[in-house]
């Protein structure tokens, strides 16, 4: 089987690496060739990542580039599409595609529909609010990291709507105990724009690291994601996102953190930080916000905390309890192994794109 896999960036983004390329070996190996086509470079998601304005010229390119892509796409068996095939243009060349026979998978993480009909813009909402609606019944198969999403896309009329959560590879993530005397270390890592949903319980972070002696790490958040004004700003370390030391980094951490608003669009989102800290044998802490509620077992691979008091407690339980931390760790990893694993889904993805094949 030949499929084009039509992702947003390379491994630089941790969309198209986690929902789309770290398939690619159990892939092959099933008899799926996948040709990736990736919209952005590494250099865009580098500048994207340091807050530097967008160039229109290599982004003019890259579409050009993906239209003359998608006019050659009757060459294999199945498109799968990491959300939309042009962002911010209509849903034409989902459904154009659809019209000449060939099958669509497209696959979502985030609720990227409120992208377009929650956008602040008036204009975007009235163009665009209902597209990923049209591209999600255009496709033979949408694929959702979870119920939130599965459920919108049912809503939207798609055919067929398969849940597929996001997964690690959980044998290049290891269980490696701490380090021995170092201070408790409270983790998060992410990207600089999703640092901010720090901000909520950085007096809950300053209080604990005050009265303990913890300290942070934070992976991937930007160089102002300790900074904080009136006794917020936080003691640790923040290190560049890096993935060949993403396993140390991890293993860096005692416990680790998703902090969350409960607001529709991060409702959407898969939890995947949370399964790679259990994947690393660290509790986590978390927000019962859409699927977070679901990937932590509450009181057994970590807690879910909703008010200040509930994080400043369980972080200070895990802080005072070593023995606490192993063990919630390691059910985390059991957890993580058993459902959100690469093993564990690998053959469920190459079914979905058999069937997708297959089906008219």
């Amino acid at each position: 089987m030949r499929v084009l896999l039509l992702a947003r960036y390379g491994r630089l983004g941790a969309t198209s690496r986690q929902r789309h390329l770290i398939f690619l070996p159990a892939l092959a190996r099933a008899g799926i060739s996948v040709t990736v086509d990736a919209l952005l470079d590494d250099d865009y998601v580098r500048a994207l990542h340091s807050g530097a304005p967008a160039r229109p010229g290599p982004i003019l390119a890259a579409y050009a580039a993906r239209l003359r892509r998608i006019l050659s796409a009757g060459e294999w068996d199945a498109v799968w599409v990491e959300k939309e095939i042009f962002p911010w243009l209509p849903a034409t060349a989902e459904r154009w595609l659809a019209r000449r026979g060939v099958p669509l998978v497209v696959d979502y993480d985030d609720a990227w529909f409120h992208r377009y009909d929650r956008h602040p813009r008036p204009l975007v909402r009235r163009l665009l609010g209902g597209k990923i609606d049209r591209v999600m019944r255009a496709a033979a198969t949408v694929v959702a990291g979870n119920g939130y999403i599965a459920g919108h896309a049912l809503g939207a009329g798609a055919q067929r709507v398969e849940t597929v959560p996001t997964v690690v590879d959980t044998d290049a993530i290891v269980d490696t105990p701490p380090e021995p005397g170092r201070p408790f270390t409270i983790g998060w890592i992410g990207t600089p724009a999703n640092a901010r949903y720090l901000d909520p319980i950085r007096p809950v972070l300053a209080r604990l690291c005050r009265d303990t002696g913890a300290r942070m790490l934070v992976v991937g958040g930007g160089p102002d994601a300790l900074a904080g004004d009136g006794g917020t700003a936080l003691p640790g370390e923040i290190r560049p996102w890096d993935e060949a030391r993403e396993a140390a980094d991890l293993a860096g951490m005692d416990v680790g953190l998703m902090p969350l608003p409960d607001t529709p669009f991060e409702r959407g989102k898969c939890g995947y930080k949370l399964i790679q800290y259990m994947a690393a044998g660290r509790p986590a802490v978390a927000s019962p916000v859409g699927v977070n509620g679901t990937v932590v077992a509450d009181g057994r691979t970590g807690f879910l905390a909703a008010r200040p008091q509930e994080w400043a407690d369980a972080l200070a339980a895990l802080a005072r309890d070593p023995a606490l931390c192993r063990r919630m760790g390691r059910a985390g990893r059991e957890r993580a192994v058993i459902h959100y694993s690469l093993a564990a889904w690998a053959p469920h993805v190459a079914r979905i794109l058999r069937e997708a094949k297959e089906r008219p």
